[in-house]
């Protein structure tokens, strides 16, 4: 298992469409995928237990992902995380 604290750089958090983006990738490794904001832990290819947190930018969030492809995972996520949003 890794895992590692990151501060959310996107414009909109990690809300509607970013959330639905990191679940859709999230879910595209058999690791297993857990997002930690605060004190509450919710499996990140869940839309509903992602958008539960309400991560807005800035926030500090936890990524723990555990299985085979973990390092790729962390490295996508990661990236998905830290990307300033295109959004206009």
């Amino acid at each position: 298992m890794i895992q590692k604290t990151l501060r959310v750089t996107l414009d909109t958090g990690l809300q509607a469409r970013p959330a639905a983006s990191f679940v859709q990738q999230a879910s595209r490794y058999s690791a297993s995928v857990h997002v930690e904001k605060g004190n509450k832990s919710v499996n990140a290819k869940s839309i509903m237990g992602l958008m539960s947190l309400a991560i807005a930018q800035e926030e500090l969030i936890t990524l723990k992902i555990d299985g085979p492809d973990e390092s790729a995972a962390m490295e996508e996520l990661t990236a998905l995380i830290t990307a300033p949003s295109a959004a206009s």
